[in-house]
């Protein structure tokens, strides 16, 4: 049975695309293009399921076609409408290091040196010049730099960030609100 941790999303089925079972893809994270495996992992029902791809071609950027062994049919291909899609994390390590995207780190825990667990990464904002994590902290979100210089270690098996942040950083929000 393939958990949670495992795998991580990397983007979502569309509709059908044609009669012979294609399938139009929306992707966050084109690893599975670049990595060594041959399947794909949907959640079905709460289940995470792997499925054969027996080929696919890029459309643009961010959506591709692609065809699951055993899906011959309109009809069998509109079952995987609005599907979420997964890659397996033992796989990534065998893409070079820079060819990781950030998304990869959605449901990683952050750990400061000094502060101790930050929280969870749940987003990562690459619409600024630095790119930010995303931090469930408390009841709050905590914007915290990716930049390589905070960083201590990424433990990829326990899916952990530890980062040694500038004094203040996190502080910044509450001197900001008190202004």
């Amino acid at each position: 049975m393939i958990k949670k941790e495992e795998v991580y999303k990397i983007g979502l089925f569309n509709k059908p695309h044609g009669i012979h079972g294609e399938l139009s893809f929306t992707f966050t994270d084109d690893i599975f293009d670049r990595a060594d495996c041959d399947y794909l992992v949907c959640l079905l029902d709460g289940i995470f399921v792997p499925f054969f791809i027996e080929e696919y071609r890029f459309r643009s950027d961010s959506t591709a076609l692609i065809k699951l062994e055993g899906v011959d049919s309109a009809e069998r291909a509109r079952m995987f409408t609005n599907i979420e899609v997964y890659f397996p994390v033992k796989y990534v390590s065998e893409a070079e290091p820079d060819e990781v995207t950030w998304n990869f780190f959605i449901g990683f825990t952050m750990y400061d040196v000094h502060a101790g667990e930050l929280g969870e990464v749940i987003d990562v904002d690459q619409t600024t010049v630095n790119v930010l994590f995303v931090i469930k902290y408390g009841k709050e979100e905590l914007l915290v730099p990716a930049q390589e210089e905070f960083i201590v270690e990424i433990d990829q098996m326990h899916k952990v960030i530890t980062v040694n942040l500038p004094e203040g950083l996190l502080t910044l929000d509450t001197i900001e609100a008190d202004d």
